[in-house]
């Protein structure tokens, strides 16, 4: 029993931060479409990406993308769109080149034909390597860089 409510308090404390708050960020928005720019990344549409920064989430994540998928395009009669989220109390402790990484870490999620969805880490072989994209537009990030 003590272990059970131990655990509630400790629970208890987490959630005390508050709730998310989501709030968008037109000066990330304008860094990824300068680096969209810079790395020739045609197939990504920067009109139809946005970003958001959140406080108080409980990820252990720097940032994470949303995209719309099909379903909800049909259903509300859209176009496809992505949000890039940055979780703030983790990304703004990074380096800019860091803060780099992660955005085009986020980036590389979106397939070639723009189509809503988000490509998974889990592919691992092939042309179609999740890690060898990422780490293909960090090196083409850093050249342009110097």
């Amino acid at each position: 029993m003590r272990k059970y409510l131990k655990s509630l308090k400790t629970t208890s404390r987490k959630t005390s931060r508050g709730k998310v708050e989501w709030g968008r960020d037109m000066a990330l928005e304008s860094r990824v479409k300068r680096l969209v720019k810079q790395l020739d990344l045609d197939w990504v549409k920067t009109s139809q990406i946005y970003c958001f920064k959140s406080e108080f989430s409980k990820t252990r994540a720097y940032a994470r993308i949303w995209g719309l998928s099909r379903i909800w395009q049909l259903a509300l009669k859209e176009r496809p769109k992505y949000i890039i989220e940055v979780i703030t109390e983790r990304f703004n402790k990074l380096k800019k080149l860091d803060q780099d990484k992660v955005l085009l870490h986020e980036l590389a999620h979106i397939p070639k034909n723009f189509s809503g969805s988000l490509l998974p880490h889990i592919r691992k072989k092939g042309k179609r390597n999740f890690e060898d994209r990422v780490k293909v537009l960090v090196a083409q990030h850093k050249r342009k860089m110097l």
